[in-house]
This record gives C-alpha cells, structure tokens and sequence, in this order.
C-alpha cells in the first residue's frame, strides 16, 4: 500500500505563488456568491457549496500563515511598522 509524502521542499516563492493562487480563488468564489440569489432552491445548494469551499481555503491560507517563522531580532529593540 501507498503512504503519502510527508516532506516538502517549498521555497518561499512556493509558498507565495500558493497563498496567491488561493486568494485569487477566494475572490471568483465570492463574485459566485454574490450573483446567486438566496431565494433561488437551486441557488441555496450551490451557495453552501460555494461558502464551504471558501471556509476551506480560509483555513488553509490559516495553517499556511500558522506555520510560518516571522523574523524578530534577538540583538536589538523590535519596533514593529
């Protein structure tokens, strides 16, 4: 039996072209969103459809984001801005 690949070799560029990609998909999902009607039976199912795939790209960009090491200097005063 096959087991996933647990290892990556991402550089940053990676991480960026798919933190961008994502977000590009965010917003065609939210120009669907807006053009469907609530009122519509067939138009509710595929908003549900339409805001989980959000919801999941959401939390992806999320996990992205939480796995990343910000720099701070440790020699000096932080002044954030």
């Amino acid at each position: 039996m096959q087991s996933y690949n647990r290892t990556f070799q991402l550089t940053i560029e990676d991480v960026d072209l798919i933190e961008e990609a994502l977000r590009a998909r965010g917003r065609e999902l939210c120009k669907m969103r807006r053009a469907l009607s609530d009122e519509d039976l067939a138009g509710i199912e595929a908003i549900r459809v339409i805001e989980q795939d959000q919801r999941n790209g959401e939390e992806l960009l999320g996990r992205l984001h939480d796995q990343k090491i910000f720099y701070r200097p440790k020699t000096s005063t932080y002044v954030s801005g």
